[in-house]
């Protein structure tokens, strides 16, 4: 029983085309267009993976995507042409590098200013808290050196634990 339903499902996917093999994909082009085709593919964000370029990928949709690069180029367009392609085609997503303009400044400032505040508060713990020569207030009194006011001075009961004290 189970045989035959192994069997059933193998004869199912193969009629289904479940586990027909994939696309070998385009031929290369001779070796300096083929060069600019990787050089673009590692511009260009693979739309399955996270982070690598189609180059990179062995995902069937980076191959095709990298199989349009390399249709493009031999069409002739520039690079910029087929950047262009695929940022029409997919957003501006599809490129690795976003284009330093707009909102995207955040990107590519926000870590300078993450350094450069990091730095700041670094700094202002290392060097220490200001003193009163620095914020102009009067000198606090040394710590030994009993502080008393007038009121305090009256006082028989803090004279009396002031005197405890001493001893």
């Amino acid at each position: 029983m189970t045989a035959t339903l192994l069997s059933l499902t193998l004869i199912a996917g193969l009629a289904t085309g479940q586990f027909a093999p994939q696309q070998a994909g385009s031929a290369p082009l001779e070796a300096a267009l083929e060069t600019r085709v990787q050089k673009l593919g590692k511009e260009l964000r693979c739309p399955m993976c996270q982070g690598l370029s189609i180059a990179d990928s062995s995902s069937s949709a980076a191959r095709a995507q990298l199989d349009k690069v390399r249709e493009l180029v031999a069409e002739g367009r520039s690079d910029q042409e087929v950047r262009d392609f695929f940022v029409a085609r997919y957003g501006e997503w599809a490129l690795l590098e976003p284009k330093a303009e707009g909102f995207n400044w955040l990107v590519w400032l926000g870590p300078l200013l993450l350094i450069v505040g990091g730095l700041f508060v670094i700094l202002r713990q290392v060097k220490g808290p200001a003193t009163a020569a620095d914020t102009g207030a009067a000198p606090a009194p040394a710590p030994d050196a009993p502080a008393t006011t007038a009121a305090e001075a009256e006082d028989p009961y803090l004279q009396a634990v002031r005197r405890e004290m001493e001893r």
